[in-house]
């Protein structure tokens, strides 16, 4: 399931790069190269490049109107991730979305959030950690947010919460990375409508069988949810990228 595109990209516009950016100001990258990464992930997770699509790294600064310096280190740091590949003397191209490692990644995302949820049901202390949570998952439907960037940042956030809640650093160590790792695919499961008010309602009902301490009900629900976002999350990217080609560029 990972067709190559080798055509030249269309590298973003200005106005399109500053759209991105104030997109994404409230991020405030603390260096440039973070800025660059930045920009870079964003470009692919929003299929302006596509899979074997290739850049050089003078390209890509005069684009940005930075130096090289900044490129290089962004571009190592997504080659780590997986995002990108490195050719000698021929500058880099973008990996197709590798299923399988996106596949392993949610096995050990839901791996550790029921762990977590567990241990949240077994505690015998007040359960605070939930109320702001609760806030923004069992709002009546007239108030919730409609909009996918938000949602998908409050998704993130709520999962987040409950591992770090279990009361482990180093289970809520490696769920942030996974996190961050799968968030260009994740985030796809907020740009319906639908998903979206699938998601309010599978996160209020998980929190209430937390709030209840019924350890069956909260793990059957959460990995239902999660095995639910998975398959989403898969089918768009696909569609995602079918229609970015078929129509030159997202």
């Amino acid at each position: 399931m990972t067709a190559r595109h080798t055509s030249q990209p269309k590298l973003p516009s200005k106005r399109g790069r500053r759209s991105v950016a104030s997109a994404r100001a409230a991020e405030q990258p603390a260096t440039r190269a973070q800025a660059v990464y930045a920009a870079i992930k964003d470009d692919i997770a929003e299929f302006r490049l596509l899979p074997g699509d290739r850049f050089t790294e003078t390209e890509l600064a005069e684009r940005l109107g930075v130096s090289r310096t900044p490129v290089r280190e962004a571009l190592y740091q997504l080659q780590r991730e997986g995002f990108l590949s490195v050719h000698f003397r021929n500058g880099w191209s973008v990996n197709p979305y590798d299923f399988d490692r996106f596949e392993n990644l949610y096995d050990l995302r839901q791996l550790i959030e029921l762990e977590s949820v567990r241990r949240l049901c077994d505690r015998k202390e007040s359960l605070s950690a939930l109320t702001r949570l609760e806030a923004y998952w069992l709002l009546d439907e007239s108030e919730r947010d409609n909009d996918g960037r938000s949602v998908a940042l409050q998704d993130e956030a709520f999962h987040m919460a409950l591992v770090e809640a279990a009361g482990n650093p180093e289970m809520a160590r490696v769920h942030a990375d996974v996190t961050e790792r799968i968030r260009i695919v994740r985030r796809l499961d907020f740009t319906q409508r639908e998903r979206i008010e699938t998601t309010y309602a599978e996160h209020a009902a998980i929190l209430r069988a937390i709030r209840r301490r019924s350890s069956e009900r909260a793990t059957s629900l959460l990995a239902a949810h999660i095995e639910a976002s998975r398959a989403e999350v898969r089918k768009i990217t696909l569609h995602k990228l079918y229609e970015a080609r078929r129509t030159g560029r997202g």
